[in-house]
């Protein structure tokens, strides 16, 4: 029975929902001048007054600020909401109050008149705001071009606020899917945790931070569903083996489908905090191993022998990014056992030899080059008329000396209850008999790579 466990601890990945929500910032600036009507009655800016900023729906007052000499102010970051009142004095002038100031008014006018210079305190700036009757109260009426504007910032928030509140829900969602999900997955209650990876992944698709978690764990639960339907038709009647294997494949099929769509998540996802990065970099490892392990499972347990150019771009761009050296001399060995199982044998035979550049007496690759390399001796010396090989005898019979090469330096090595030896001693024999051929130690054509 085929058992393989793929269990991994997906949890531990780090979900980072930093920049998930968009938030243009829950404050705005105020900006303003102060003008004064001059003797020939043109208005003119007001330069040095003092304009104080006090919160009038609850009790708060911000930093100050003094005009310039065109009479400007401004007041970078007030809270959105929240109602505020000015207040304006300075030497020469009288004081002014401007009540019923929101965070992003812009382009304020303050006129004020002539006077002894008198600064109003917080208390009278507030009980003047209260009782609205002096004469150094102004209105808030605004120009047209003001309400344009205000109008357009006041849309500017109500769309920040909406997408902010669809993010905040987004992220609800996507934490309660890791959540529910990773109890479910150890609960091996795969259904119930792919429905909740899915749940998650779906509230957002494009987000790097999310979205490829979700995939990679959908895709650990989808191969542990496949692999256990799998090994339930081992045991099965004929009535219902059928239809398991048919569901161990679609599974397999909708894992190297999620890996896939996690990849092409990241695949312009970048980002100058390290540990995102490195984050992103994690979840990419993963899928590319998720998605090679599929490959695997589905040639290996042969319900799926037809992709077998597709496995070697998989496991291809896992080699490419794995920095263990284990991990990728495993995953050449296993690419190759791939091929193998796909009837890919010339292939399988390439990859066999990159197996051995490194590690040449690897008895796994010696017995794979050896046995793959009599099948295409075999094909080229008699042809396929399907594949459009044209047959060559003098060609099929050098390579089938040289599988006979292989397999003599494999028996040489290999210990004495390796499962393949009687194969390829019976392999080596076949040969001797019907191609009069006789192993040739040490003329393999694989070499070894030179170290630096």
């Amino acid at each position: 029975m085929f058992r393989k466990s793929y269990l991994i601890s997906f949890l531990t990945i780090a979900l980072f929902l930093i920049g998930s929500l968009a938030v243009v910032g829950q404050t705005a600036p105020v900006v303003g001048q102060v003008l004064i009507k001059g003797a020939d009655g043109k208005m003119t800016p007001v330069q040095g007054a003092l304009v104080e900023v006090f919160r009038t729906d609850i009790k708060s007052k911000f930093p100050s600020d003094t005009t310039d000499k065109k009479g400007n102010f401004s007041f970078a970051g007030l809270p959105l909401g929240a109602v505020f009142v000015l207040s304006v004095s300075g030497p020469g002038i009288s004081p002014e109050i401007v009540p019923n100031i929101k965070a992003g008014a812009d382009k304020l006018k303050i006129d004020v008149s002539s006077g002894d210079g008198k600064k109003w305190t917080e208390e009278e700036v507030r009980q003047a705001v209260a009782n609205p009757t002096g004469s150094n109260t102004q209105s808030t009426e605004m120009t047209a071009e003001q309400k344009k504007a205000k109008a357009e910032f006041d849309k500017q928030v109500a769309e920040t606020t909406a997408k902010n509140q669809k993010a905040l829900k987004t992220n609800e969602v996507v934490n309660a899917s890791l959540k529910e999900g990773g109890a479910a997955y150890e609960a091996k209650n795969y259904d119930l945790a792919i429905a909740k990876f899915d749940e998650g992944y779906k509230a957002d698709p494009d987000f790097a931070g999310s979205a490829p978690v979700l995939l990679n764990n959908k895709t650990s639960a989808l191969i542990n569903r496949g692999t256990d339907s799998y090994n339930k038709s081992v045991k099965a009647d004929d009535a219902t083996k059928g239809s398991l294997k048919e569901a161990a494949k679609k599974d397999f099929a909708e894992a190297i489908i999620a890996s896939e769509k996690a990849l092409e998540v990241l695949k312009t996802a970048t980002s100058t905090d390290v540990n995102i990065q490195k984050a992103y970099e994690a979840n990419k490892l993963a899928a590319l191993t998720n998605r090679k392990n599929v490959y695997r499972l589905m040639a290996q347990t042969g319900l799926e022998r037809e992709k077998g150019k597709e496995s070697q771009t998989a496991f291809q761009e896992y080699i490419a990014v794995e920095t263990d050296a284990a991990k990728k001399s495993k995953a050449q060995l296993d690419l190759a056992l791939t091929l193998q199982d796909s009837g890919e044998y010339e292939l399988a035979v390439n990859e066999f030899k990159k197996v051995l550049e490194t590690d040449p007496n690897n008895v796994e690759a010696l017995a794979g080059a050896g046995l793959n390399m009599v099948t295409v001796g075999y094909v080229t010396m008699e042809g396929d008329s399907i594949k459009n090989i044209t047959a060559n005898p003098a060609k099929g019979k050098e390579q089938l000396q040289e599988a006979a090469n292989y397999l003599q330096k494999f028996i040489d090595v290999a210990p004495a209850d390796h499962k393949l030896l009687s194969s390829v001693k019976e392999s080596i024999n076949d040969l001797k008999a019907a191609q009069n051929l006789t192993p040739q130690k040490g003329k393999t054509t694989t070499t070894t790579k030179k170290k630096n």
